[in-house]
């Protein structure tokens, strides 16, 4: 099947490839099909994009990749929500926010993409801890990353499930 996205064009996807999110995501209750993509062109974002309109695609972003003291303590209301056993078989997503200067760019920590990765179930997760930011700057967290690792591309710092829709290189 083929998506249209504003940000890649028509993308060609298969049924296993979509991600379903039955509560939808907070502001966005009524869009519960999404794929994650991605783009070879952007070394550090992934973008989960929306399969029922176009124009709705987050950037996300592992928070290991800024932050090493990132951990979720699921309820099992949360994992019965996901349809998992335990945390193992989750992946957590945060939402980066890019505004006109990047330098201020930020992720929410508070509430996390969470994806059941054989089971291809989504859900934010509202987390009770405290102190989890909702803006939690990155920037310098991951220009420290980049400086660190010369030459390796951001994301593939982290180890991959292979979720996402490798979408091809575009010159220019």
């Amino acid at each position: 099947m083929v998506i249209q996205t504003t940000r890649f064009g028509a993308v060609t996807i298969t049924k296993e490839d979509l991600i379903n999110f039955p509560e939808g995501l907070l502001g966005f209750n009524d869009l519960k099909s999404f794929v994650l993509l991605d783009d070879p062109n952007d070394e550090i974002f992934a973008w989960l994009q929306s399969c029922e309109e176009s124009s709705i695609a987050f950037p996300v972003l592992e928070p290991e990749l800024f932050t090493d003291k990132y951990t979720i303590k699921f309820n099992r209301h949360e994992l019965e929500a996901l349809q998992s056993e335990d945390q193992s078989r989750v992946r957590s997503f945060a939402i980066i926010t890019i505004p006109e200067d990047p330098t201020q760019m930020t992720a929410n920590l508070k509430a996390p993409i969470v994806i059941n990765v054989e089971r291809r179930i989504g859900r934010q997760c509202v987390l009770q801890d405290n102190s989890l930011n909702i803006r939690e700057p990155i920037f310098s967290k991951l220009q420290q990353r980049v400086v660190q690792n010369p030459g390796s591309p951001l994301k593939s710092q982290v180890p991959t499930t292979g979720m996402a829709i490798r979408l091809p290189e575009m010159n220019g």
